[in-house]
Order: structure tokens, then sequence, then C-alpha cells
């Protein structure tokens, strides 16, 4: 490639030593970043279809309530004897286990 003044060539690194180390970052961000992104993703979601009337949920603003009705998009929570909050079904945080599923 290039001539030395003692008339050898001199090559570059190989292709392999410059994306090795890429490689491997990425190797690396996707089992501590991405993966488990995807898993709390996924859990999330399938908490989310499980909600049915009657489950005791916080929402992702902090408000506790229980839900009275639902829908594929839609979730009415009863705060307390008389007030209902209707919010979007993604806002719900998560269910709060009750005194019969904390026994089992």
């Amino acid at each position: 490639m290039f001539e030395l003044a003692g008339g050898t060539a001199q090559s570059g690194g190989s292709i392999l030593g410059l994306v090795g180390p890429f490689v491997l970052m990425f190797v690396v961000f996707y089992f501590l970043l991405i993966r488990p992104q995807q898993k709390k993703t996924k859990a999330r979601n399938t908490m989310l279809k499980a909600l049915k009337k009657g489950d005791k949920v916080v929402t992702i603003g902090g408000l506790h309530g229980t839900i009275v009705e639902i829908s594929d998009d839609i979730a009415v929570l009863k705060v307390n004897d008389v007030t209902k909050l209707t919010f979007d079904r993604g806002s719900v945080s998560h269910a709060v286990a009750t005194d019969t599923e904390s026994k089992e």
C-alpha cells in the first residue's frame, strides 16, 4: 500500500479489529439496557390487558381506586362512595393486591 524508504509495504489493521469493539458494545447495551426494557414493557402490557372490574389499582398520578367499568381504552375508577373518575387504561400504573390475593 504505502511505499516506505526501505521498500516494504505497510498494511492497515484488519476489519475485525475495527468493528469488533462496536459489536461488543452493542451486545453489552442489548443485555443491559434493551432486553430488560422490552421485558418490562411486555409485563406492563400483560398487566393492562388483565385488568378487570373490581381490581384495585394505582394510576400514574398516584390516585388509588377500584375499577367499576373498563373498556378497550377507558377505565372508570371509584375513589370513594360517590366519586367516579374516568382515566385512560394506559394511565394505570399497577394493580394493588387485595387481602384475598395476598393470602393465597
